[in-house]
C-alpha cells in the first residue's frame, strides 16, 4: 500500500465514522425546549466539534489499522472480488508487456 493510498483510506474511514457519529447522543434545541429565535428546533444545543473530532479520530485509527493490516497482509486480495476472473491485474509498476 502506498502512502497516498493509506492517506486516502484514512480520510474515507474518518468521514464515514464522522457521519455515523454526528447524530449519536445529540440534544437539540427542540428537545431542551429552548429554541433561539432565527434557528431551527433541530439545531444542536451544546455541539463540541473538537471532542467529536477526537472521538472520530480515535475510532478511525483503530479501524484503519485493522483494514490496512488486512490489505497489506494479503488476506483479502483483488482476486477475492473477481469471481468470474474478468479483471486483468498488472504487476506493480509495470505495463504488463
Amino acid at each position: 500500500m502506498t502512502i497516498t493510498a493509506a492517506l486516502v483510506l484514512f480520510a474515507v474511514i474518518w468521514f464515514m465514522v464522522l457521519f455515523i457519529t454526528l447524530p449519536l447522543r445529540r440534544r437539540t434545541q427542540g428537545d431542551e425546549g429552548q429554541v433561539e429565535p432565527g434557528t431551527h428546533a433541530s439545531a444542536p444545543v451544546n455541539f463540541n466539534p473538537g471532542r467529536t473530532a477526537l472521538i472520530v479520530s480515535a475510532i478511525t485509527v483503530v479501524l484503519w489499522a485493522i483494514i490496512a493490516g488486512i490489505i497489506v497482509s494479503g488476506v483479502i486480495s483483488i482476486r477475492d472480488f473477481d469471481p468470474l476472473n474478468e479483471l486483468t491485474i498488472l504487476p506493480a509498476g509495470g505495463t504488463g508487456e
